[in-house]
């Protein structure tokens, strides 16, 4: 089953990209350039729902997230 999810990809100081997935708490990567992050949040997604399906777990749906953007004056 195809399933899609929502990641936030940040830019490091450094150099390279974090990558987070809010739908799932604590699922987060990295990677030297954009394609690479991309690339291992996919695989960490995926480890992620077999963990979840192995504890008999309910896999998370993406329609259960409302998005916003919220704009702070600093």
């Amino acid at each position: 089953m195809l399933r899609r999810f929502r990641v936030i990809l940040e830019p490091n100081e450094s150099a390279g990209y974090t990558v987070t997935v809010p739908l799932l708490p604590g699922c987060i990567s990295e990677g030297d350039t954009r394609e690479e992050a991309l690339a291992n949040i996919k695989e960490a997604i995926e480890l992620y729902l077999e963990s979840l399906q192995a504890d008999g777990e309910p896999l998370p749906a993406e329609e259960a997230i409302e998005e916003a953007v919220i704009e702070v004056t600093a």
